[in-house]
């Protein structure tokens, strides 16, 4: 398989079903961020709940894109870090994926909404950390700019899901005030009994929505997860898109020489000019090799991994280059530019449809799992009362458009961490922040500080400790 030994095949399957095993994790340990409000609203039964957060969570992964998943596949230059040890490719996804699994887990057990994607997130910086510190380290062994880009992410999510709930209730509250709709939206929800049909359906549809919008944003990391395990221990296989029509490589090439061509190199800097000289090069022998091959299988094995390399350092040179104020280039250039990459970078921004139809089975059936610990922590756990019709339903809908706007954007952002501070935001808004119970939201802030550096030592210790033994 692959051209590989047994053992090493043996291994390869091992992280690929370690990354469906995250993913799978992902979908136990973020069932509730969809279920907890039609559960503690007895909108649904649990079971009911589950298996339908489960099928659109299947169906978010499924039709969702990739977006969100290159943006975890570009976050660890993985050009850097690959060479013709194998083994060495095998410690690095290793590294990641058990450090990811383990820190999952132990936040599931405890019942804290912790976020995946912080974990897989800090799992892959911690990889990249570690390299970069040993002494065959070249380039920079983590895209800072993306990882700043997910960060940024990361940070306001939350803050945007905690503020704009507040917001919807207070307009709700002004809007039902002194009508039976705010009886009806404001109070507790009578034990075991369903609420009316219309607020009924108004959950049905935000558990939906949020199950579908966890889909396609969480499912995301899943695929791009192994699509840094098939890069990064199969190169000669999956560096490229084989359904990529080269006869349009060429033509983008050519628009770009054209463009770049147009810089005057007198203006920059010597690390600037080579930086322009080597683009120019690799630029030109792209444009030699596509020239004379009609599919990428006709691309030489060990030439697609290099060729994957050119495309990602050309887009990297030119968007650093066009940001500097001595290249002087019309809007006009520059569009064109980021046009062009964008086709470009078609042949290596991609995924196969196996691995996406993979990540949807493995995050649909994690979902219909292991959701009580969870649940039990947001709807009971984080305010002091119980959740009303009116908190399930503003947390729901300001979480799955946070997260259907960032997937939008291929922004990868916290399911748990956004509908939680939205559970929040929807507790102070109904009695203010003495309505919270801090010992949750203590942890729940706790675990979200503690997560990013935890993971970030584990995985950078365990790379360096599985680098040493391959």
């Amino acid at each position: 398989m692959f051209d590989l030994d047994t053992g090493y095949t043996l291994l390869l399957l091992i992280c690929l079903l370690a990354a469906c095993l995250f993913e799978f994790v992902n979908g136990f340990h973020d069932t509730a961020n969809a279920v907890a409000t039609v559960i503690y609203t007895n909108t649904l039964k649990p079971w009911i709940a589950v298996v339908w957060s489960g099928t659109w969570n299947f169906l978010g992964v499924l039709l969702g894109g990739i977006s969100v998943a290159m943006g975890i596949v570009n976050l660890l230059p993985v050009e850097t870090l690959v060479d013709q040890n194998i083994a060495h490719s095998l410690g690095m996804v290793l590294a990641l994926l058990i450090t990811a699994i383990f820190w999952n887990l132990l936040t599931w057990f405890f019942g804290i909404p912790c976020s995946s994607s912080h974990t897989l997130i800090g799992s892959i910086l911690g990889v990249g950390l570690a390299y970069s510190i040993l002494p065959e380290a070249t380039g920079d062994a983590v895209n800072w700019s993306k990882a700043q880009e997910i960060g940024l992410s990361l940070l306001v999510s939350p803050l945007v899901g905690f503020s704009i709930t507040i917001i919807l209730m207070y307009f709700l509250r002004v809007m039902t005030r002194k009508t039976p709709m705010e009886d009806t939206l404001f109070k507790e929800p009578k034990k075991n009994q369903p609420p009316p049909f219309w607020v009924r359906s108004i959950l049905f549809l935000t558990c939906t929505m949020v199950s579908f919008s966890h889909g396609q944003n969480d499912g995301q990391k899943g695929v791009g997860l192994i699509m840094l395990v098939l890069i990064g221990i199969v190169p000669s296989y999956f560096a490229l898109d084989r359904n990529f029509d080269p006869s349009a490589m060429p033509a983008s090439v050519q628009k770009i020489e054209q463009v770049i061509s147009s810089i005057d190199s007198a203006t920059l800097s010597s690390f600037d000019k080579k930086r322009l000289a080597d683009t120019k090069a690799m630029n030109d022998q792209l444009k030699q090799t596509f020239s004379s091959v009609s599919t990428v299988d006709n691309i030489q094995k060990e030439k697609k991994f290099e060729i994957r390399k050119d495309i990602m350092l050309i887009d990297r040179n030119i968007n650093s280059l066009i940001k500097k104020e001595e290249v002087r280039l019309s809007e006009s250039d520059k569009s064109t530019l980021k046009s062009e990459l964008k086709k470009m970078r078609k042949i290596t921004d991609y995924s196969p449809r196996w691995v996406i139809v993979l990540i949807s089975l493995s995050l649909g059936l994690g979902t219909m799992i292991g959701w009580k610990r969870i649940v039990k922590t947001i709807g009971e756990k984080i305010g002091k009362e119980h959740l009303t019709y009116a908190q399930g339903a503003s947390a729901e809908l300001v979480a799955s458009l946070t997260i259907g706007l960032s997937t939008k954007f291929g922004w990868p952002v916290s399911t748990t961490h956004v509908l939680s501070s939205g559970i929040a935001g929807s507790m102070v808004a109904s009695k203010g922040v003495k309505n919270l119970q801090h010992d949750t939201v203590r942890n729940i802030l706790l675990a979200w500080f503690l997560t990013l550096p935890v993971v970030v030592l584990m995985g950078g210790t365990l790379f360096l400790l599985l680098r040493s033994i391959f």
